[in-house]
């Protein structure tokens, strides 16, 4: 009798474990979120990353916590996010460098910019300026483009590092004009204002916020603006476009999550990223920053990576470019 009531209990026990409802899915996010920018602290990528950091680990109520992992132009960092799980808790803010340039720049980049990559949102759009020493004899855009066409070669521009945004754009205008302006690279934008400042190099392509100042304080001048429209943090700086309808190179910053990263969690990633960047205080810090807010659906950033993509490939390929 009590084998038999505890081989009922044995089974009655099994059958219970049997008919236990599988362990509910975990809940996303539940835990910390990992912001990779694939710049060290401190530059414009990171400063402009850090500024959503903050206030998507508001909006997702998790910590979004940023890691920098710089080197080779941003490449290093693309590749970690490429190969992380896609689970929505690795994620890359990042530049048009690493989705737009370095592809046809690097023979090997280690990822591909659209199949290795869910687009989430982009998050901001922003100018560079052309400037130059303000002893250079060329006070108007039209001034420099006569000088270099007047002495082909004998002008040089500053730029920080073969490859970068600032040489992109710098090349662009230069085939779009037509002139011929030798390229002086840099280990970053710090010493190669500095150079152009103290006279050692004319003509530099910068981001506002680095360049500005140095205007404004009488330490360069600025000749124009490589955005669509004139930068409301300098609306008195013609653009390039006045000159050459149709001009555009900007810098832009966006927001990625490996391939195959669940769609719902692309989606309630890109709502929480939308809502910050209406808030008043992310435009304001933004502005600071000479940038301007975007936003939108994946598939606006899908469609910009494209045109980019097909931009930078043909100057690229046209004028024989490639990383040191």
């Amino acid at each position: 009798m009590i084998r038999k009531v505890m081989l009922a209990a044995c089974c009655a026990s099994g059958l219970l474990v049997m008919a236990a409802p599988a362990p509910a899915e975990e809940a996303w996010p539940s835990r910390p979120i990992q912001l990779v920018i694939p710049f060290p602290p401190g530059g414009p990528t990171d400063v402009t990353g850090r500024v959503l950091a903050d206030k998507l680990g508001q909006e997702l109520k998790v910590a979004v916590v940023v890691q920098n992992k710089g080197g080779a132009s941003g490449n290093i960092g693309a590749q970690f996010v490429a190969r992380s799980a896609p689970d929505g808790y690795t994620l890359l803010f990042t530049t048009g460098g690493t989705h737009g340039i370095n592809p046809f720049l690097y023979d090997k980049p280690g990822y591909d910019p659209v199949k290795d990559f869910e687009p989430i949102v982009w998050v901001t759009t922003s100018p560079n300026i052309l400037v130059v020493n303000p002893s250079f004899p060329a006070k108007t855009l039209a001034e420099l483009i006569a000088m270099a066409k007047a002495d082909p070669g004998k002008y040089s521009s500053a730029a920080p590092g073969q490859g970068s945004t600032p040489h992109m754009f710098g090349e662009l205008f230069k085939r779009t004009a037509g002139i011929s302006i030798q390229h002086i690279p840099y280990k970053g934008s710090g010493p190669a204002l500095t150079d152009v400042m103290g006279g050692q190099v004319p003509i530099m392509f910068d981001g506002i916020p680095s360049s500005l100042p140095l205007v404004k304080a009488g330490k360069l001048r600025a000749l124009a603006v490589t955005g669509p429209q004139r930068s409301a943090e300098a609306p008195d700086i013609p653009t390039v476009a006045e000159t050459f309808p149709g001009f555009d190179a900007s810098g832009w910053f966006a927001l990625y999550a490996p391939h195959g990263t669940p769609a719902p969690v692309v989606t309630d990633i890109n709502q929480a990223v939308n809502r910050i960047l209406q808030m008043p205080e992310v435009k304001q810090a933004y502005a600071k920053l000479g940038a301007d807010v975007v936003g939108g659906s994946p598939e606006k950033l899908r469609e910009q990576v494209s045109k980019e993509l097909a931009k930078w490939s043909e100057l690229i390929r046209q004028t024989g470019m490639k990383a040191e």
